[in-house]
């Protein structure tokens, strides 16, 4: 067979060092992947350098250019020809690996882009003159002085002209522009005190800005909230809530979005550990878990989340992209992370998103525009009540009929107004929304969903105090296992036994299984062990028991909720009003839809074509 191998020789092979050249072309395999990741790693070394302001320029997708340029603290003439060798580094000093306060430190990125492209940098630091050098396919130029206020600019061209195969595993031009913006919008989100702009320079028309954002001000709440308002949309920031949690020397910041605010696909999940955007199972995994009780499971969560600890609590030397990172007790920041959001959903309390008012009010929108009108000043309560005293005397008796619910005086609905974000029940409208009036505006409530709702943390709250029973197996079930799968269940066996679950070793690589959730009835005992280990094998951790366990709850409250269909009296539907304030997660059902849509009088009044 090696005689099959032009590498191999038929020979006794012979071990030789490779060159310098091969080396590099062989880490950029690594470290540059595509045009977004040279510009990941440059716009990365911007940042280390203290930049207040980045500016990234591409052509034909990152392609035929790639231009950073930074008002960083630039690099000496003399240390120019050394930062392009591999393994050369400022930002650490190889005495410890995991103290590590930067986002580059293994001095592989500029090397590695020379090796496969033509590389220039110009670069000024303070107290030298200006200075450039060249690198092309691996073969270094001399370095000679350049004109530059200040900062540092790096030009790639001809990204993987020295390696032409890997050329044809690039995707579109469009598709690469598109990573090229994902990865500065990520690293705009980690710091929003540092300006960047993003331009397209493809075409003869002098290029055009994509993205730009300025240095945001204020305390860092203020400013990521702001920064991500920009990067992420307006309705992001008006349907997010911040999170500032701490556990252990773990810290976690950031925003997420209400479950009424959620995607079709993971899009809209940014997470960073220590400022550095990483795409990490672990954590994509705690951010589901947090949810998994308010979505169904083809929606997706929105959430930029900053986990910060002190870098010995973390390995981010697990891939030359430093992409994945490893945690030193992983448990402790999936638990911080689905406690930190659990808390921040609960005090939302039965707040949902604006944009279900405005999904209603854009299905509501007349197909052809209403003529404005002139609208007079609008009467106060006291001032209508009269009139409708004055035009029909049997009104206040009459409106109870039409409404299907007492409307109380003109002060107690003023009262009413002021005191209940949810208001006060109008009327009930095909035996199955409540139309209640608001000082601001209306809510329409879905009966049986809010009901749904409310029932189901009710039962979850009785299973947190009274825990779940179990049934007792009559024959206990056996089930064999590898050796590492049996040692890693065992480690949970405290844990699935509060959800009624009891598992004993039963020696060798077995376990017994000896008791399953009442709640579950009949239960294929080895099924459940087994799709419970694909699941810590997929995500690190399960919660499929769990999950089991309150779909049997959330089925029970679906039927021991309101019925659509039932006409309910005045008094009931504002109790329902009522303890839909009190409960958290009221704002959205089992499945993650709206319980209610909130529509303001100014809006309204603009279908009409009132303003």
């Amino acid at each position: 067979m090696a005689g099959l191998n032009p590498n191999i020789s038929a020979s006794q092979p012979v071990i030789r060092q490779l060159d310098d050249s091969a080396i590099n072309r062989i880490a950029a395999g690594e470290v540059v992947e595509r045009p977004a990741s040279a510009v990941k790693e440059l716009v990365e070394n911007a940042v280390d350098a203290g930049a207040k302001r980045i500016t990234v320029e591409y052509a034909d997708g990152g392609k035929t250019l790639i231009r950073v340029t930074d008002d960083g603290c630039g690099i000496a003439p003399g240390d120019l020809a050394l930062a392009l060798s591999r393994h050369a580094t400022s930002k650490i000093d190889g005495s410890d690996l995991l103290n590590i306060h930067t986002f580059g430190f293994r001095g592989e990125a500029l090397p590695s882009l020379g090796a496969v492209g033509r590389l220039t940098i110009t670069s000024r630091a303070a107290g030298h003159a200006g200075a450039e050098i060249a690198v092309n396919g691996g073969v270094m130029s001399p370095v000679k002085p350049a004109g530059l206020n200040g900062g540092t600019i790096v030009t790639l061209r001809d990204l993987f002209y020295a390696t032409p195969a890997r050329l044809k595993f690039l995707r579109t031009d469009r598709a690469e522009a598109q990573a090229i913006g994902d990865v500065v919008k990520r690293l705009a989100m980690a710091d929003p005190f540092v300006s960047f702009t993003l331009r397209d320079l493809t075409g003869d028309k002098g290029g055009r800005d994509v993205f730009r954002v300025g240095a945001e001000q204020g305390d860092l709440f203020d400013a990521l909230h702001g920064r991500l308002g920009q990067v992420l949309g307006r309705e992001f920031a008006d349907n997010c809530l911040p999170i500032d949690a701490e556990r252990e020397g773990l810290h976690l910041t950031g925003y997420a979005a209400l479950p009424t605010y959620s995607r079709g696909s993971a899009v809209a999940q940014y997470l960073f550990v220590n400022g550095r955007p990483v795409r990490d199972k672990l954590l994509v995994g705690a951010l589901r878990g947090a949810y998994f009780d308010f979505l169904s499971r083809d929606r997706h969560p929105a959430a930029a989340l900053f986990l910060d600890c002190d870098p010995t609590l973390v390995d981010v030397n697990v891939h030359p992209a430093k992409s994945e990172v490893r945690f030193r007790d992983p448990g402790l920041a999936r638990g911080l992370i689905v406690s930190a959001l659990r808390h921040a959903l609960a005090n939302a309390g039965h707040r949902a998103s604006t944009t279900v008012a405005g999904a209603t009010l854009g299905a509501m929108i007349p197909e052809q525009p209403v003529a404005r009108i002139y609208q007079m000043d609008r009467p106060s309560a006291a001032a209508r009540g009269a009139a409708y005293a004055h035009q029909s005397p049997g009104f206040a008796e009459t409106a109870g009929v039409w409404g299907r619910v007492e409307t109380p005086a003109d002060d107690d609905l003023q009262t009413a107004q002021e005191d209940f974000p949810l208001g006060t029940a109008r009327g009930q409208i095909h035996e199955n929304y409540i139309i209640a009036q608001t000082a601001t505006g209306m809510v329409v409530v879905d009966q049986h969903a809010a009901h749904e709702r409310l029932v189901y943390e009710k039962l979850k709250k009785q299973m947190a105090e009274n825990g779940v029973a179990s049934q007792a197996l009559l024959i206990p079930e056996i089930v064999e296992l590898s050796g590492h799968d049996c040692a890693r269940l065992l480690e949970l066996a405290e844990e699935m036994n509060r959800f009624g679950l009891g598992i004993e070793a039963f020696g060798g690589s077995a376990i017994a299984v000896r008791e399953t959730p009442a709640i579950l009835g009949e239960v294929d005992a080895r099924a459940l062990v087994l799709d419970i280990l694909d699941e810590l094998a997929d995500q690190s951790d399960s919660n499929l028991l769990q999950a089991k366990i309150e779909a049997i709850l959330s089925r029970i409250a679906c039927h021991g909720s309101i019925r659509s269909g039932r006409r309910m009296r005045g008094e009931e539907m504002n109790a329902l009003l009522r303890e839909m304030e009190a409960t958290p997660y009221s704002g959205q059902c089992n499945h993650g839809r709206p319980t209610y849509v909130e529509l303001k009088l100014a809006d309204i009044e603009r279908l009409f074509g009132r303003t």
